[in-house]
């Protein structure tokens, strides 16, 4: 058995994967740069290595070497589909935990990929991987394939490097997108074509082999839940495969490992049409985000399975062996604003406390206090539970993630909840294009929610029992306006004190009655018109986050000396969130009309066009390709 581990990783993968090794009695070492050096993940392992970037493959190589780790893990992203790094941590007489670097190879072309499972019998999408990039080429191929097509990085995955594309006139600005996305990830712009499968469902089965020629799969997962092909909500078994189809996704999923000697940890990815039938999609050669829900169905930790199988054993179980019980779901918690176009979200953690119970699971790499920046992926942690049915652990999973809220930032958190009591959830019709047609419908869902009266009373409230208050030393009857804005919301309260006691609250020109108001520094205990409810509260200063049904509701007392400023000049395009510029479209003296892109912002591996809000004429460009800005800063001036 391997006896040092480095997990050239961070965040809550790299949690997850120390958990097992101490379980395991294998001695960890984190790797940190200097903007984690006191992160959780360095802190979960027995020793840390400070390094420069987690996509420096000498440094990590030098890592393990210098902390006399046996093997490198490289959990997912990163480095973990990178050929060269595990053929580097081999030279160095390093195991790496993963398959080989030939495996990763054919698996991480795309076109390379596709071309070995024609082979193998396994069926593919229709589609155009050839070696000419010219535009001419791949709009000429896209035509052969009929609109709408999907642009995909040759190099990568999940999501990244990935465009729909539904008329010939939108090609060329999908594909130079396409390409900058897929450089910035994977350092190749290649792309190849496929014929869009509207409305699929996404299926994917794991799988996993050992070095003496055994290959199980451990059956499929359903990750159809996505917003701009980016999964959030993943469940195992899932509820659009029948046993039969079942059968033949772990035969081709089986097949396709094999096909390149396949070793460790692995998933076959498919998409399934109306028709329900499926096709290759595209084989990870790394264990999966979404790992935790096979793990809690088959009662199997991956991780332990990888590092036996990296150590030379066989695997553990043969595919008799290998049972499903119950159900069980897991929701991402990105750092974004699902109401605003689910643009990235930076800042500190004020509140954060994980718990787990009985078939529930939430892995984390962030905590209270800590900050969540621009340099990686928005994605935080991650809600899991497991029940003897897809009703009972999509409850448990609902009422976890209303318990334990995350604030200080936005997040999707409440967009979560929502949807997993929506219809189309609940019926297990979500597809991949679900939600982007939400969004582009301005459905229901994805409208921000608005504080109700008894928000706006008990903000109040805490606003006046919060330590440094001194409302309650009148003796007599007093009376005290409360400001408080919520978004673009603003409300006067007023609220009447009887000897020191809240009695009365005004609150959107009604009068109601107050019994008690009792705030124990985060819970609540409010008794009105005869009810008694419960608020929790993460004070800041002067800002009340409300946490509720999953939701986060920012409720806070205006500075009235301080203006809207730039963000409320159409005549200003302001940065939403701190980040790169990808590429700038507008000069001094261009003329613009209103919804014009001028510049495109790469944010936690994410671009996001920003447009002007008022036609005119470019007055000033305040920055370039390559810069780095931040959140609320004005790049681009528009003058009449």
């Amino acid at each position: 058995m391997i006896a040092k581990l480095l997990i050239a990783n961070r965040g809550e993968i790299a949690c997850r994967i120390a958990r097992t090794a101490r379980r395991m009695g294998v001695a960890s070492v984190a790797v940190f740069t200097e903007a984690d050096r006191d992160a959780p993940h360095v802190r979960a392992c027995d020793e840390a290595v400070r390094t420069g970037s987690y996509l420096d493959i000498a440094g990590m190589v030098e890592a393990a070497t210098r902390s006399g780790a046996h093997a490198v893990h490289p959990g997912y992203g990163f480095l973990s589909e990178n050929a060269d790094f595990a053929e580097a941590c081999a030279q160095a007489g390093i195991v790496f935990v993963g398959p080989s670097p030939e495996a990763i190879r054919i698996m991480g072309d795309k076109a390379a990929a596709k071309a070995k499972m024609i082979e193998a019998g396994v069926p593919v999408v229709p589609g155009y991987q050839g070696e000419c990039q010219e535009l001419a080429t791949l709009l000429a191929e896209a035509e052969k394939i009929g609109f709408p097509v999907l642009i995909k990085a040759a190099a990568g995955g999940g999501g990244r490097g990935m465009r729909r594309v539904h008329a010939a006139w939108d090609f060329g600005e999908a594909l130079a997108s396409a390409r900058r996305e897929a450089k910035s990830a994977f350092g190749n712009d290649s792309v190849l074509l496929e014929r869009l499968v509207e409305d699929g469902r996404h299926v994917e089965v794991q799988v996993f082999g050992d070095a003496h020629g055994n290959m199980v799969h451990l059956y499929e997962r359903d990750c159809s839940t996505q917003r701009r092909h980016q999964k959030i909500i993943e469940e195992c078994p899932s509820p659009a495969v029948s046993a039969e189809l079942r059968d033949r996704l772990g035969e081709w999923a089986v097949a396709a490992a094999q096909s390149v000697g396949y070793r460790g940890a692995g998933t076959v990815e498919f998409i399934l049409d109306k028709a329900g039938n499926a096709f290759f999609l595209e084989m990870n050669t790394r264990l999966q985000v979404e790992h935790p829900v096979t793990e809690m169905v088959t009662g199997v930790d991956l991780v332990e399975w990888q590092l036996r199988v990296a150590s030379g054993e066989g695997l553990p179980l043969t595919q008799d062996q290998i049972e499903m019980h119950g159900h069980a779901v897991e929701a991402r918690l990105y750092a974004e604003d699902p109401y605003n176009g689910f643009l990235p979200q930076t800042g500190r953690v004020l509140g954060f406390r994980p718990r787990g119970g009985r078939g529930e699971r939430i892995d984390a790499g962030i905590e209270e206090g800590g900050e969540i920046g621009a340099a990686y992926d928005p994605m935080v942690a991650k809600f899991i539970a497991h029940g003897a049915d897809r009703a009972e652990a999509v409850a448990k999973l609902v009422q976890l993630i209303c318990d334990v809220p995350l604030t200080g930032f936005a997040s999707n958190a409440g967009f979560l909840v929502r949807l997993l009591r929506s219809a189309a959830f609940s019926e297990g019709d979500m597809t991949t294009a679900t939600i982007d047609r939400w969004t582009e419908t301005g459905d229901a869902i994805l409208t921000r929610p608005e504080p109700a009266a008894d928000a706006w009373l008990a903000a109040a409230c805490v606003a006046a029992l919060a330590p440094g208050g001194n409302w309650f030393r009148s003796s007599g009857v007093a009376e005290y306006p409360v400001m408080l804005e919520c978004g673009e919301a603003r409300e006067t309260l007023r609220l009447v004190f009887e000897r020191g006691r809240l009695v009365q609250a005004c609150v959107k020109g009604s009068e109601i009655a107050v019994d008690s108001a009792v705030w124990d520094g985060e819970v609540l205990r409010l008794s009105f018109d005869g009810l008694e409810r419960r608020f929790r509260f993460f004070v800041d200063g002067a800002c009340y986050h409300l946490a509720r049904d999953g939701e986060v509701l920012v409720l806070a007392e205006p500075d009235l000396l301080a203006g809207k400023g730039a963000q409320a000049d159409p005549g200003r395009v302001v940065t939403p969130a701190s980040g790169r510029v990808a590429r700038v479209s507008a000069a001094v003296g261009d003329a613009v009309e209103e919804g014009a892109a001028l510049v495109v912002i790469e944010a936690m591996k994410m671009e996001t066009a920003l447009v002007a809000r008022a036609s005119g004429v470019i007055t000033a460009v305040h920055v370039k390709e390559g810069d780095q800005v931040q959140a609320g800063e004005t790049i681009i001036e528009i003058g009449t």
